[in-house]
């Protein structure tokens, strides 16, 4: 995790172990285009899985989907929280989800391993860049106060890293970034994405 800030401002940027395993979950069963935002695929590719029969009795694709989104919103609000609680194996906090429940009960010890070996890739990743991206997240916002001469606003902004394929960012009002773990890598592209939102809170 990285952290950096000033006088009423900081901004923080980590991974997520919770929204791992429901990437994970997401792209096994299959839901491209699901969720707020729409992210694109996990990187390394995860291979998706036909979930007809396992979910037929649950409501089928449509309800999974519909589940799926609510679960990824609550995580989103619980960030860093892990809430629901997963809970396997019966994972009861997903009583009133009876198709993502099955799901899960069916792909949760690999979303698990998956999530735990990009959480290492992430520490390895952070440790390699830790002075670079705070120092480029210290310049943005330096950038800014002297264009608007002013001292900043008070703000918090999150960035949650994710393994995903494409290297970009997803903005979620009011103060969290969702962007691929790879973004920070291309300075001049993170900024290009970054920018703007720290513009708009200071």
């Amino acid at each position: 995790m990285h952290h950096t800030g000033g006088p009423g401002w900081r901004i923080t940027m980590d991974t997520s172990g919770p929204l791992l395993i429901a990437l994970y979950v997401r792209d096994a069963a299959g839901l491209d285009g699901a969720g707020h935002p729409a992210l694109c695929h996990a990187a390394p590719k995860i291979r998706p899985s036909d979930h007809t029969h396992l979910i037929a009795e649950a409501g089928g694709v449509s309800a999974l989907k519909t589940e799926w989104e609510a679960w990824w919103e609550q995580l989103l609000k619980a960030h860093p929280e892990m809430s629901p609680e997963l809970g396997p194996p019966g994972f009861r906090s997903f009583s009133n989800s009876p198709a993502l429940r099955r799901v899960l009960q069916a792909h949760f010890g690999a979303a698990l391993s998956w999530a735990r070996e990009r959480r290492g890739e992430y520490v390895a990743l952070e440790a390699e860049r830790e002075a670079a991206g705070v120092q480029l997240l210290q310049d943005m916002v330096d950038d800014r106060l002297l264009e608007v001469g002013r001292a900043a606003n008070d703000f918090t902004l999150t960035i949650i890293e994710l393994p995903l394929a494409e290297p970009r960012a997803w903005y979620l009002e009011p103060e969290t970034i969702i962007m691929s773990s790879e973004l920070l890598s291309q300075p001049e592209l993170f900024r290009s994405y970054v920018q703007p939102v720290v513009d708009l809170l200071i």
